[in-house]
């Protein structure tokens, strides 16, 4: 078999075999179809080291972009996504016994360690208060908000919600992360108390969580009008809160579970506590807010920093 049919296998091998998302599928389709279009080859026993070392250079020449601008070359994190792409690729054809090149092969590129974008906690309380309970959207925003802080959910997980999968009789609800894992999540007393008067006050019929709002709500989908609020809808609502809150660097819905996530380390939660309620597949992506939550480190050097200077 060519590349270009085996690359067809692959993909869905990922999606109904491995359960990956459609939007993982569409990325790793990218990812191989820039490398197939790169290395003009279709047998596997012909991708070669040097065609690979080849493609690597093109990709770091390759314009990227930045905070919406763009910058001289692809961004090294990305360029990775192109190589464990392939990697994933070379991986499945020696799992199918097709002979070429080995995956141990790709090496990926080294990155600076990740940088976190956090709020401090009075920019975050301002933030929290930036919706107007008085109206529906106001209380919809206001339960949105403190159900991010409260459990440390992705955007994507938020969307996903429906009424039913929050019971407000209790603390906890089970919830479905990447890879297709379930992870339990906690509901604060502030968070229990805004959603149930968000939903108090939603006279709909809609089963999502969070519905859309204005003009040109919904979208005619499958015969039904779909009102579930969408990813963007969700980053464009908190970006217009903490402008109101006079927060001047980038506010996200990650960021928010950047705060959760600090919040709780500061507070003295250990990190492994901390990773599975995050969902984090590997503790080392959870530690990566250690060095902003580490106290310790901070009374070690208001003790003994400096003490010869007068």
């Amino acid at each position: 078999m060519n590349l270009s049919d085996l690359k067809r296998e692959f993909l869905e091998y990922l999606e109904i075999e491995k359960g990956r998302s459609l939007h993982t599928v569409s990325n790793y389709d990218h990812y191989l179809t820039r490398f197939l279009e790169h290395v003009k080859v279709e047998d596997p026993k012909k991708v070669t080291e040097s065609m690979v070392r080849d493609y690597r250079l093109w990709l770091n020449r390759q314009p990227g972009t930045r905070s919406g601008r763009q910058t001289e070359t692809l961004k090294r994190k990305t360029q990775n996504y192109y190589l464990i792409a392939l990697r994933a690729f070379l991986k499945y054809l020696r799992k199918r016994g097709i002979e070429s090149l080995s995956p141990e092969r790709i090496e990926l590129a080294k990155v600076g360690e990740r940088s976190l974008d956090l709020i401090s906690p009075a920019e975050l309380e301002r933030l929290m208060n930036g919706p107007d309970t008085a109206t529906e959207q106001g209380l919809r925003d206001k339960a949105m908000l403190e159900l991010l802080f409260s459990t440390g959910l992705r955007v994507s997980e938020l969307c996903a919600l429906s009424i039913e999968d929050v019971d407000l009789s209790r603390d906890e609800f089970s919830v479905r992360g990447k890879g297709d894992k379930v992870r339990v999540v906690f509901l604060s007393e502030s968070a229990k108390h805004a959603i149930r008067e968000y939903l108090k006050a939603r006279k709909d019929m809609n089963d999502a969580m969070f519905i859309q709002y204005g003009k040109g709500a919904g979208s005619k989908k499958s015969g039904s009008l779909d009102l579930r609020l969408s990813p963007r809808s969700v980053q464009r609502t908190i970006k217009r809160y903490a402008t109101i809150a006079g927060i001047t660097r980038k506010v996200t819905p990650h960021v928010i579970r950047h705060s959760f996530a600090t919040d709780l380390l500061s507070n003295g939660a250990d990190l492994r506590s901390v990773q599975a309620l995050l969902g984090h597949a590997n503790i080392a992506t959870t530690q990566v807010y250690t060095h902003v939550t580490d106290s310790h480190l901070r009374e070690v050097h208001k003790k003994f920093h400096s003490k010869s200077r007068k």
